[in-house]
């Protein structure tokens, strides 16, 4: 059983990450980490992200504009950028050790413990990359929730809301340290490969036959 289970939860856990690491990427460009919806101006919807800052009209589409100073920024903002690019720089590194670890690619067959390793290393790099994904998400909408609870802002002010990139930023998080848990639980399984039985059978068999010829009179 364990030989029909693993490459499908090796298969199963590369297909998560790398949905997952597509996801964050996205995450990353996407310009609406908050929106903010004018009361006095319903047709405009101001929306923010980690790049720049876009309005969207009615009629005149979407206008963006890209932020000037990367220390002017709020500190979740700076912050969030370090560690969206670090997840997908190490997402992406841990794919490709990952793929490299696999039972199914012929590459290294008789290099079982090297492909065991690359695997182990690229599924634990896929789990930090879901770590660093899912905390900026949550330290932005941290920040989101006390500012649009604050009682020291009058009410007639607008406040910022969830964007929908940081719903993105959660399903990618959670997609690839589903990945890389599915890849490192395949290593903590006991695995018996064929051409290993196949040396077994063929030693009890020559043993047999040897015992035979010894008891023979």
């Amino acid at each position: 059983m364990a030989l029909v289970y693993q490459p499908v939860m090796q298969l199963s856990g590369i297909l998560f990450s790398l949905l997952g690491w597509v996801l964050s990427c996205l995450t990353t460009y996407l310009p609406q980490w908050k929106n903010l919806n004018l009361e006095l101006n319903e047709l405009e919807i101001w929306t923010m992200g980690l790049w720049q800052a876009c309005v969207v009209q009615e009629e005149g589409g979407m206008q963006c504009k890209d932020f000037d100073s990367f220390l002017a920024l709020p500190p979740e903002l700076r912050i969030s950028r370090i560690l969206m690019f670090f997840s997908n720089g190490s997402g992406l590194l841990g794919l490709l050790l990952s793929g490299f670890g696999l039972d199914c690619l012929k590459i290294g067959e008789r290099q079982q413990e090297q492909k065991k390793r690359l695997l182990l290393f690229g599924g634990m790099l896929i789990w930090i990359s879901g770590i660093t994904a899912i905390v900026p998400v949550s330290w932005v909408a941290h920040s989101t929730v006390q500012e649009f609870w604050d009682e020291n802002i009058p009410d007639i002010v607008p406040r910022w809301d969830f964007g929908e990139a940081l719903f993105v930023g959660w399903l990618a998080g959670f997609c690839l340290i589903l990945g890389g848990s599915l890849l490192n639980c395949t290593i903590c399984s006991t695995e018996v490969h064929p051409s290993s039985v196949h040396y077994t059978v063929a030693e009890q068999q020559d043993r047999c036959q040897r015992l035979e010829t010894e008891t023979r009179p």
